[in-house]
């Protein structure tokens, strides 16, 4: 699957950030930013530009703010230029007031992940931050949730109101099949011509790297992984699988191996991520994994924990 406009997007410390508020050692963070650099990934995502008047920044990491001090940190004397560096912006979540012009900071890329409610605010940050000089792409949350008749709008406006490089399909519910994504990724294409589609998926029904390689298939060119799937509940589509499955000679698996062994593994001491059933559940009911995060860090001696038919019947009624 060797195509030369595939670029491929690091999101390891950003949602995998979700599982921990972000809370990644400055350590952990240089050795994933180095191993990335290595391995030749295009671009990677140090975290979240969120404003610190929306968090309580005594409770989150620095990568929930990613200031460009801590950026500057993480490169230290040497920014790999082959690779991007990239933050995300909730349109819901942040301000241009928390956006330094590009010549005045490390970053390369601003993305913005918006709900389709949001666009007008995402639009505003996202034409910002071609003004100040960075390179943007818009993410979309919770697609499968999204009505119709508002996406389709939604696309529409963004391909007349901005220059983005990428729009993304992103599966934030882990819901989606094969099926699904040749019709989100037809959809992007027809009604953004220009735009590259992205996609960005969530592992509930352990579909994260098939749906990604479905994308690529139909002409999807801006790819998401973590390391060893680190993200938010069921976690995400394997960089090191994606980077097995791409020909791209440009890739050096080696480093990815070397930080996972020595970084991702041991923060399951601390972190827990990954397929399990309570996601799988809320992933096949199209919900917000919010209710399996909860019932997932009940302790192992709470008898409610493994009591999966008690957790699917409680979600099926609070969806009636």
């Amino acid at each position: 699957m060797y195509r030369p406009q595939i670029t491929v997007v690091d999101c390891t410390i950003r949602d995998g950030g979700l599982m921990n508020k972000s809370q990644f050692t400055l350590d952990c963070v240089q050795a994933v930013y180095k191993a990335a650099c290595e391995a030749g990934i295009h671009i990677v995502e140090l975290g979240y530009r969120n404003s610190r008047k929306m968090f309580d920044p005594a409770e989150y990491g620095a990568w929930r703010f990613c200031d460009d001090e801590m950026i500057k940190k993480v490169v230290g004397d040497k920014k790999y230029e082959d690779t991007k560096i990239a933050v995300m912006m909730d349109a819901h979540k942040s301000t241009t007031d928390d956006l330094l012009p590009r010549d005045k900071s490390l970053v390369d890329v601003i993305r913005c992940a918006t709900y389709v409610k949001d666009i007008d605010k995402c639009i505003k940050i996202v034409n910002d931050a071609n003004a100040k000089g960075y390179e943007t792409t818009i993410n979309i949350m919770s697609i499968s949730a999204a009505p119709e008749r508002e996406l389709n709008e939604v696309l529409q406006q963004i391909k007349e109101e901005t220059k983005i490089k990428a729009c993304y399909i992103v599966d934030s519910y882990g819901n989606l099949y094969s099926e699904d994504i040749d019709y989100f990724v037809s959809k992007y294409q027809k009604f953004m011509p220009g735009i590259e589609v992205g996609i960005h998926m969530h592992n509930n029904q352990q579909l994260a790297f098939a749906n990604t390689i479905e994308g690529v298939i139909r002409g999807a060119n801006y790819l998401d992984g973590t390391l060893y799937g680190l993200g938010r509940g069921a976690g995400n589509c394997c960089l090191e699988l994606l980077l097995g499955f791409l020909k791209n000679p440009k890739f050096n698996i080696r480093p990815i191996l070397d930080v996972i062994a020595n970084k991702i593994l041991p923060l399951k001491k601390e972190i827990s991520w990954g397929y399990s059933v309570p996601y799988m559940i809320t992933g096949i009911m199209n919900r917000h994994p919010e209710e399996a995060i909860k019932h997932m860090a009940l302790p192992e001696n709470d008898p409610a924990k493994y009591n999966f038919r008690a957790f699917f019947e409680k979600m099926l009624d609070q969806g009636q």
